[in-house]
C-alpha cells in the first residue's frame, strides 16, 4: 500500500489511557492568555490556558464558535503570538524565536489544513504542492517529483495540472493535505478540515488523517461537530478562552515521527539563495501573466520613460555633434582678429586693421599663416542671370587655414593677389544659381558689373552654425577687390592659423601684444575658436541634459505607477501572502518575490523602451535629422529603469514582508 494512502484504523480496542511512558511533550503550553483589542476594549479570547501534547497523539481541539479554538490552532502553528504565558515546542521556548525563526518552524515542523483549501488560484496542484519545499531549498525538479508522488497517492495522479477552481472541494483538500506533507508535516494542524466538504469528502479526509496518524505524524483537529472530533484518540473541550475538559493523552500505536527541528534558536539564517531568486522570478512572471491588461498600463509608463530618455539623448547628442562639426569645419586653430575695442559691438565699417598686419602676425612663432579678409555685397551676373551674394577678398592662403578645399579648377595664388589678377573662385550656392549645369571655369562673370574670370569652385561647406549658407560666396584676390569692388584699405578680419593648440592661448597673447604695439591702442578683438567650440559643447551638453532630464521624469513617473499598481496587488493578494507566510515563507521570501516583480515589469519595461527608443531615434535619422548612438545612454536608460523597480518596488514588497501571518489569511 503507497505510503500516503488512506487506511482503515490498525485496532479498535480501547486504548490505555495516559502519556506515554517516558515522552517529552512536543507541544507544551503554560498559563496560555490572548487578547485582542476592539477599538477601546480589550478581548480575551484565551485565558490562562495549559495543556501538553505528546508525538504521535491524535487530538481533537473542540469548542462553539467563540471558544477560542481557532486562536489556539494559529499560536500552535505560530501564525500568531500570545499576550502572555510560555509556549515551548519540542523543548524550545517559541516565544524567544524571531518572525524568521517561527517561519522556520512553520515550514519544518508543521503542516497546515485549512477549512477554506487556502490553495493559490493561480497555481497547478503541483505548483500549490511544492511551495513549502521551495522555501526550504529544494530544487525544482526534485520537489516536483515529490510533489506528483504524494499527489498520485492521494488519488490525484490525473489532476496534476489542474487549477483549483478545476478541482473538487475533496480533492482541493487533498491537495492542502499533500501540502502539509511535502516538507515531512510531522505536526498536522487541521483548522476544520470537514467544514466545507460534503459527507464523503469529509470522511475521506478523516479517514486520511487516521491514516496520516497511524504512520507516526502528530493530528491536532479543530471542530465543532462532535462527531468529527469523536475520531481522534484525544478530545479537548474549550469554552469562552479556557479547556473546560481533556480525555487524556494517549499512547500511540506506532513511533511518533520527530520533527527536526532542533535547535531552532541558534539556528542560522542566510539571506537568499539562488533558488529562492529563481523561484522569485519564475513567481513574478506567473502573477503579471494572470493580471496582463494590468501588467501591460504599468509597463507603459516605463516604456514611454526609457524611450524618451534614449530617444531624446541620441537626438541631443545628434543636434551636439552636428552644431560642434559646423564649428570644427570652420577650424578650430583658429584666432580671429576682428575691428573694434573689446565688448564693444562693431556696427558698420571700422578701420583699424590693414593687411600689413596680417603680414606682421605671420612670422610670430606658432603662427602658421595669417589670412586677411575683406567680406562686402555683389551682384554677379553671367547671361543675363543676376544673384546678389558676397564676396570676401583674401589671399591664397585662405583654403589651407579656413580648411576648405577646392572642389574643381583652383584658388588664386598670392602672384594673383600681387598682379591685381581680375579671376574669382565660386562658392557652390553661387555656382548653382548663376551657372546651373554649366562647367564654370574659364567662364567671365561680373561682380558689380567688372568683369572676372572664374577659376575654380569651393567644396560645399554647407550652414554656419546660426544657420547662414557658407557657400553663398565669391572670393577674389585681396588687392583685386580693394581695387575695384569696395576700394578701402582696411581689412574687416585676419584669421590666424595656429601650429600647436596646446599653445594657443600664449599665441593669442602675443598677437594681442603685437598690435597694440602697432595700433598704439587695443582697437581690436580677438576670438578663439576653441574657446568658441567649447562653449558651443556645454551649450549643447546643457540642451542634451535638459532634454535627458524631461524624459527622466516621465521614467519616474512610470516608477511611481509601478508603485502604486505594487501597492494594490499586495492588498488584492494579502491572502496569497499568508497562504505563503503559513507555509514557511520568511519575509525575506515575500520581499524577494513582490519586489522581483516590480523588476520584472521594469526590466521588461526598460527593455522594450530600449527597442522603441532606438527605433524612433532611426526615423528621426531617416528624415535627415542628425543623430548619434552611443551605448551609455541605452545602458543608463535601462539602468534607471531597473533601479527603478528596485526603489519603487520595495515599499510595496515591505508592506507585503510586514504583514501579520494570522490577518493575511483572515482577508478576503
Amino acid at each position: 500500500m503507497n505510503e500516503y494512502a488512506i487506511r482503515e484504523p490498525a485496532s479498535l480496542r480501547d486504548p490505555e489511557r495516559g502519556p506515554p511512558l517516558d515522552a517529552e511533550p512536543i507541544i507544551e503550553l503554560s498559563n496560555i492568555t490572548k487578547e485582542f483589542n476592539r477599538g477601546t476594549v480589550a478581548v480575551e479570547a484565551l485565558r490562562g490556558v495549559s495543556l501538553s501534547i505528546y508525538p504521535g497523539e491524535f487530538v481533537a481541539i473542540m469548542g462553539a464558535s467563540g471558544s477560542g479554538k481557532s486562536t489556539l490552532m494559529n499560536l500552535l502553528g505560530c501564525l500568531d503570538r500570545p499576550t502572555g504565558g510560555s509556549y515551548r515546542f519540542a523543548g524550545q521556548e517559541v516565544g524567544m524565536l524571531d518572525a524568521d525563526r517561527q517561519a522556520l518552524l512553520r515550514r519544518e515542523a508543521f503542516g497546515f489544513i485549512f477549512q477554506q483549501y487556502n490553495l493559490l488560484a493561480t497555481a497547478t496542484a503541483t505548483e500549490n504542492v511544492e511551495i513549502p519545499a521551495a522555501y526550504a531549498g529544494l530544487k525544482r525538479g526534485e520537489r516536483q517529483a515529490k510533489a506528483e508522488r504524494i499527489l498520485t497517492s492521494l488519488g490525484l495522479g490525473d489532476r496534476l495540472d489542474h487549477r483549483p477552481h478545476q478541482l473538487s472541494g475533496g480533492q482541493q483538500q487533498r491537495v492542502s493535505i499533500a501540502r502539509a506533507l511535502i516538507n515531512g508535516g510531522a505536526v498536522i494542524l487541521a483548522d476544520e478540515p470537514t467544514g466545507a466538504l460534503d459527507s464523503k469528502s469529509g470522511e475521506e479526509v478523516l479517514r486520511l488523517l487516521e491514516s496520516l496518524n497511524e504512520q507516526g505524524r502528530t493530528v491536532i483537529l479543530i471542530t465543532h461537530d462532535a462527531n468529527v472530533a469523536r475520531r481522534a484518540k484525544r478530545v479537548i473541550e474549550m469554552k469562552d478562552g479556557v479547556v473546560v475538559a481533556d480525555s487524556g493523552p494517549v499512547a500511540p500505536a506506532t513511533t511518533p515521527e520527530a520533527p527536526a527541528t532542533r535547535n531552532m534558536a541558534q539556528r542560522r539564517l542566510g539571506f537568499v539563495r539562488l533558488p529562492d531568486i529563481a523561484e522569485a522570478w519564475r513567481t513574478a512572471f506567473r502573477a503579471l501573466r494572470v493580471n496582463l491588461f494590468r501588467t501591460i498600463l504599468t509597463l507603459l509608463g516605463i516604456i514611454i520613460g526609457v524611450a524618451s530618455v534614449v530617444a531624446m539623448l541620441a537626438i541631443g547628442n545628434g543636434a551636439k555633434q552636428q552644431v560642434l562639426d559646423r564649428i570644427s569645419a570652420m577650424g578650430t586653430n583658429l584666432l580671429l582678429i576682428r575691428p573694434g575695442a573689446p565688448g564693444v559691438r562693431v556696427t558698420g565699417a571700422i578701420a583699424t586693421l590693414v593687411a600689413a598686419d596680417a603680414d606682421a602676425l605671420a612670422v610670430l612663432p606658432n603662427v602658421g599663416d595669417a589670412v586677411p579678409e575683406h567680406q562686402t555685397n555683389v551682384t554677379v551676373r553671367f547671361g543675363g542671370r543676376d544673384y546678389v551674394s558676397s564676396a570676401n577678398s583674401t589671399t591664397g592662403g585662405f583654403p589651407q587655414v579656413r580648411d576648405w578645399p577646392v572642389a574643381s579648377g583652383t584658388f588664386f595664388s598670392d602672384t594673383d593677389v600681387r598682379s591685381y589678377a581680375p579671376v574669382v573662385v565660386l562658392g557652390q550656392t553661387v555656382a548653382n544659381n548663376v551657372l546651373p549645369g554649366i562647367d564654370p571655369i574659364g567662364k567671365y562673370v561680373l561682380l558689380n558689373n567688372i568683369p572676372f574670370q572664374v577659376v575654380g569652385t569651393m567644396a560645399p561647406k554647407g550652414a554656419t552654425p546660426w544657420g547662414a549658407d557658407q557657400d553663398d560666396i565669391v572670393f577674389t584676390p585681396l588687392t583685386t577687390g580693394r581695387l575695384r569692388l569696395f576700394g578701402q584699405n582696411y581689412v574687416r578680419t585676419i584669421t590666424v592659423q595656429v601650429e600647436d593648440v596646446t599653445q594657443i592661448d600664449a599665441t593669442q597673447d602675443a598677437i594681442k601684444r603685437l598690435l597694440i604695439e602697432r595700433h598704439r591702442a587695443e582697437d581690436f578683438q580677438i576670438r578663439n575658436m576653441a574657446s568658441i567650440l567649447d562653449t558651443a559643447a556645454e551649450t549643447q551638453n546643457t540642451l542634451t541634459i535638459l532634454l535627458g532630464s524631461i524624459a527622466a521624469i516621465a521614467l519616474l513617473v512610470g516608477g511611481i505607477g509601478v508603485m502604486n499598481i505594487m501597492l494594490v496587488s499586495v492588498t488584492e493578494r494579502t491572502r496569497e501572502i499568508g497562504i505563503r507566510m503559513a507555509t514557511g515563507a520568511r519575509k525575506i521570501n515575500i520581499l524577494l518575490q513582490f519586489n522581483t516583480e516590480a523588476l520584472v515589469v521594469c526590466a521588461l519595461g526598460g527593455l522594450i523602451g530600449v527597442a522603441i527608443g532606438l527605433g524612433t531615434a532611426w526615423t528621426f535619422a531617416w528624415f535627415g535629422r542628425a543623430i548619434v548612438y552611443e551605448v551609455w545612454p541605452v545602458a543608463l536608460a535601462f539602468a534607471c529603469a531597473f533601479l527603478t523597480g528596485l526603489v519603487f518596488g520595495y515599499l510595496p514588497a515591505r508592506k507585503a514582508a510586514n504583514l501579520d501571518p494570522v490577518v493575511a489569511l483572515g482577508a478576503e
